[in-house]
């Protein structure tokens, strides 16, 4: 360990962080033989897609320090938090986590406990955190979440609080090591960050603005994961649409649809997240031609009403959006559209719910994740005048979430009796002699089957409705 210690890091990335994971496994096998027993991890992660991948990452690299995975977060011995800040209840909920977690530290004195993510980029949560919850040893944000081992040596060398939050970000780094949830299927960044500044929104400050991978970066990453076994790959982005954006001879995210799509072994290709006003013709023909891009759109639409897009800066009317999908629903009928609704938005009125309640039944969402508008310290949003009260909200607040019902329910039920490809996800947790699994589309559809059948493409003919998943049988 005193060779390893005395050595220089290399100056360049990823170089840097591999030599910090071999000289972060030598400490922590030192702190092992001082605690008498093997060390384990445990990673508890808040909010979107991309905070999930993050997390992969980070998993693999205390994996490769040579840490055992914990099921229990209150049991191990490094607890990490990937934080989420969207919504004040992800703030409260990991509050929650961590108050739980202090109660419980007098039971194992040693623990390390790292908090990460979106969170950390807001600097009254980091003072909070300083000042309310002395068990953290370790603070670090979106920008650098490559360092995990670095900073870990840093505090295992010094016994010291370690916080390292970069106000913008940084070089972007992979090929560091990551451990995926699924074998069979994989998130891949194709950029970070966010240009578009909805008034409502805290992630252009929290993750930065916009950058894009290098596409035969990306394509290099699909081909690794295939040479392992993945089968469904899903491109993640703040905004996938604009993709290549400003950047000088760099593809379209169609094109680099078309790139992944050539890739060997590679049966599915999903894409999360479009933004209506960058959603393309080419994005919608190249769907139309593809027979691995899946069958699915998550379409934020947040309001239906023009008055409101333009306070929320969304840089869409109701009619182009009602154009878009329709556009959508014409040219790939077996395609879902999902959506994204925000209800109590500053100086919304029932007149703009009714906007919104028109738009959920011409378009006939498959499916929405309806939120409560959470003001977020720092957004122009923030101190907008002319919030509703919590029983308008309440009441409006319903009135949508029983329209989506309805719509998704008549959705759903188009496909009974249909065949289609489901890739077998698990074990159901309401019945174990099923098996349960995604279509092309994203709907759930569980059927009698063991545990050889995960990770495998299936064909099912679907049999029943229930609402929101089928019951089908496999042919």
């Amino acid at each position: 360990m005193k060779d390893q210690t005395n050595r220089i890091p290399p100056a360049t990335e990823p170089e840097r962080q591999y030599y910090y994971i071999d000289l972060a496994s030598g400490l922590l096998k030192e702190r092992a033989g001082r605690l008498n027993h093997s060390l384990t991890f445990h990673v508890t992660t808040f909010g979107c897609q991309m905070n999930a991948k993050d997390s992969e990452k980070m998993y693999g690299i205390m994996d490769r320090m040579g840490l055992t995975y914990c099921e229990e977060e209150k049991d191990a011995d490094i607890v990490l938090f990937n934080t989420c800040t969207i919504r004040d209840n992800a703030n409260q909920k990991f509050y929650g986590h961590l108050g739980s977690l202090n109660d419980k530290n007098h039971r194992n004195p040693g623990r390390i406990v790292m908090v990460c993510g979106c969170m950390m980029q807001e600097p009254e949560c980091v003072k909070r955190i300083i000042e309310g919850y002395r068990i953290v040893n370790i603070i670090f944000g979106t920008h650098n979440i490559y360092k995990l081992a670095e900073l870990m040596c840093e505090h295992l060398m010094s016994g010291r609080f370690v916080s390292d939050v970069w106000d913008r970000p940084g070089e972007i780094v992979e090929d560091i090591p990551s451990r995926l949830k699924y074998p069979f299927k994989a998130g891949v960044n194709i950029m970070y960050g966010c240009n578009n500044y909805c008034t409502y929104c805290i992630v252009p400050y929290v993750r930065g603005p916009e950058r894009s991978r290098n596409a035969k970066d990306v394509i290099c990453e699909c081909e690794k994961l295939a040479s392992e076994g993945v089968k469904e790959v899903m491109l993640l982005g703040q905004n996938v649409n604009s993709y290549g954006n400003g950047i000088k001879d760099c593809i379209t995210f169609p094109e680099l649809l078309k790139e992944v799509e050539r890739v060997e072994g590679i049966e599915r290709i999903r894409f999360m997240t479009s933004h209506p006003k960058d959603l393309s013709d080419d994005l919608i023909n190249v769907m139309k031609g593809s027979s691995k891009i899946c069958r699915h759109i998550h379409l934020p639409l947040q309001s239906g009403s023009s008055r409101i897009l333009k306070a929320m800066n969304r840089r869409y009317t109701k009619e182009q959006y009602l154009e878009l999908a329709k556009k959508i629903r014409d040219e790939l009928p077996q395609t879902s559209i999902t959506t994204d609704i925000i209800v109590g938005f500053p100086g919304e009125t029932s007149e703009d719910i009714d906007d919104t309640i028109d738009v959920i039944k011409q378009v006939s969402f498959d499916g929405a994740f309806t939120f409560v508008y959470s003001p977020r310290t720092g957004t122009p949003a923030a101190s907008m005048p002319g919030r509703p009260s919590g029983e308008w909200i309440k009441h409006e607040f319903d009135r949508v979430l029983t329209a989506v019902q309805e719509e998704s329910r008549k959705r759903a039920g188009l496909f009974t009796g249909s065949i289609q490809d489901v890739l077998v996800e698990g074990i159901s947790e309401q019945d174990p002699s099923l098996v349960s699994g995604r279509m092309s589309n994203n709907l759930i559809v569980h059927f009698p089957a063991d545990a050889s059948l995960i990770g495998k493409i299936c064909d099912v003919k679907l049999i029943d409705c229930r609402g929101f998943y089928y019951i089908g049988e496999r042919l």
